[in-house]
């Protein structure tokens, strides 16, 4: 079991209702974890439409997480 510092912004700090959070989970992936956590927290936006960073890095998805690591989701973000 991995202990993980989450960030959210825009629309899933609005949903989830915290900027940031500290957990323990099984992910293994920026993928699992954030199907871990819409199942849990009711997010509406699926995963293809979330970009990850591990410690201040875009990653792919299906990239391995380690213990201790700071995940940051983001969702689309609309300008102008």
């Amino acid at each position: 079991m991995l202990t993980l510092h989450i960030q959210y912004f825009a629309i899933l700090r609005e949903q989830r209702g915290l900027a940031q959070e500290t957990l323990k989970t099984l992910a293994a992936t920026p993928a699992a974890l954030y199907d871990e956590l819409r199942a849990r927290h009711a997010f509406t936006l699926t995963g293809d439409r979330i970009r990850a960073a591990v410690n201040d890095t875009f990653v792919d998805a299906t990239t391995p997480l380690r213990e201790g690591d700071r995940v940051v989701f983001i969702p689309p973000v609309a300008g102008g």
